[in-house]
């Protein structure tokens, strides 16, 4: 019985989520719950602070129906993106609102797990402190990361050969310095559940995101699940071979598509036809100068296009999505000004019949985008439990609601 009321609250939780203001009546009509058990479930999220009233809707000819929402200050999540070179923490209330910033350069000791573990708790606490709340109001803190995540134990293990991060123990760090949960996921599959709750995914139930910064990734969304594979691994797309026996890659193979559309390599390219410093964002800077493009630099982003599309289309051909998300620093400032080419490069390499039911759109969440998609990591976990403790232990996220029963009980 225990799990089925912890489902039945899940249900609600997550339509209510991501519905939008609803009434109990609408509640029961897209969950197929009675109405006693909408009632009920709802009234013990109302008394948990969990669920609120939120405005009226009329009734044909009743009284008008309370509209109901997720309670925004109920708790608060926090979200950060481990960059190369920086690392970015976000605070956020469930509402989505951004209620604190930090950034930080990982400087001289560059991508040294150690030193981007350092800086993200320095982060967490400046975030929390610069949006007045508690930390116990926290429910939890994700963290989005290069490379593979391996969460076949007790903490999350991060392998990044691209960085070096050979069995980086970064769950068991974060630990180690705060109590408020840590949730540690690869950075493209954060952004892809935040495109696919918020963004450019929203609607779709078979999906690939893509992003193309320096590290070059996909999120693969299968029938409105993230697909993970047998270790979590699924995705590395920029680690698949475009061509055989091709450039090397910072992974150590040769050939891999990110060689070949990885923010750096684009930046190294287009430094040596124009002479001007491999800057982050000579991209941008050269894409948005005025006049046209000089011939040589044409022969570059040309060549970047038609690999992007081809890489693409063997998304296409693997998974036949409904809808191809592009984002990431370099894949939004390519696609931006190349989306028609993007679209024809792939429509060219891909079969015609997956080709033709799949929509390429762009992201629509900017191209940093991976501390708010970390932060979905535990409003995730919050609506699969329908905020209740998990099965497996004390959740985090009950010390926000004790505190407030407790007040309560106290007034």
């Amino acid at each position: 019985m225990r799990d089925v009321r912890r489902a039945n609250r899940a249900s609600l939780l997550t339509d209510l989520f991501h519905g939008g203001r609803q009434s109990r009546q609408q509640l029961g009509d897209t969950t197929a719950l009675s109405q006693a058990s909408v009632s009920n479930l709802i009234g013990e999220m109302i008394d948990e602070g969990l669920v609120e009233e939120a405005g009226l809707v009329g009734s044909d000819g009743g009284r008008p129906r309370a509209l109901l929402r997720v309670a925004p200050g109920f708790g608060y999540v926090a979200g950060a993106d481990v960059g190369e070179t920086r690392v970015t923490v976000e605070l956020y209330d469930l509402a989505m609102s951004r209620l604190g910033f930090a950034q930080y350069s990982l400087g001289s000791d560059g991508m040294a797990p150690e030193a981007a573990a350092a800086k993200l708790l320095e982060g967490l606490d400046a975030v929390i402190a610069e949006a007045g709340v508690s930390a116990t109001e926290v429910l939890g803190f994700g963290v989005g990361v290069p490379g593979i995540v391996d969460r076949s134990g007790p903490d999350a293990v991060v392998h990044s050969q691209t960085t070096g991060w050979d069995g980086a123990a970064l769950g068991e760090m974060l630990r180690a310095g705060t109590q408020i949960p840590i949730h540690v996921e690869n950075g493209a599959k954060a952004v892809g559940q935040a495109e696919m709750w918020f963004g450019a995914g929203r609607g779709a139930r078979d999906a690939v995101i893509v992003m193309v910064g320096t590290g070059v990734g996909a999120a693969v969304v299968m029938d409105g699940r993230g697909y993970q594979g047998a270790a979590n691994n699924a995705g590395e797309w920029g680690h698949t071979t475009i061509v055989y026996g091709g450039d090397v890659c910072r992974c150590g193979a040769r050939g891999c598509l990110e060689a070949y559309i990885g923010a750096g390599r684009i930046t190294a390219r287009l430094a040596a036809v124009t002479g001007a410093e491999p800057a982050r964002d000579l991209l941008v800077r050269v894409l948005n100068g005025d006049g046209p493009l000089a011939p040589e630099v044409t022969e570059v982003i040309t060549q970047t296009v038609g690999y992007l599309g081809a890489g693409i289309a063997n998304l296409i051909n693997l998974f036949s999505p409904e809808r191809i998300v592009l984002g990431g620093p370099a894949g939004l400032a390519l696609g931006e000004r190349f989306l028609p080419d993007i679209r024809d490069a792939a429509s060219q390499n891909a079969l015609r019949q997956p080709y033709a039911r799949t929509r390429i759109d762009l992201c629509q969440l900017g191209p940093d985008a991976v501390a708010m998609g970390a932060a979905t990591l535990p409003i995730a976990q919050l609506l699969a439990e329908g905020g209740l403790p998990p099965a497996s232990g004390p959740a985090p996220l009950s010390r926000a609601a004790s505190r407030r029963s407790l007040s309560r009980n106290r007034s």
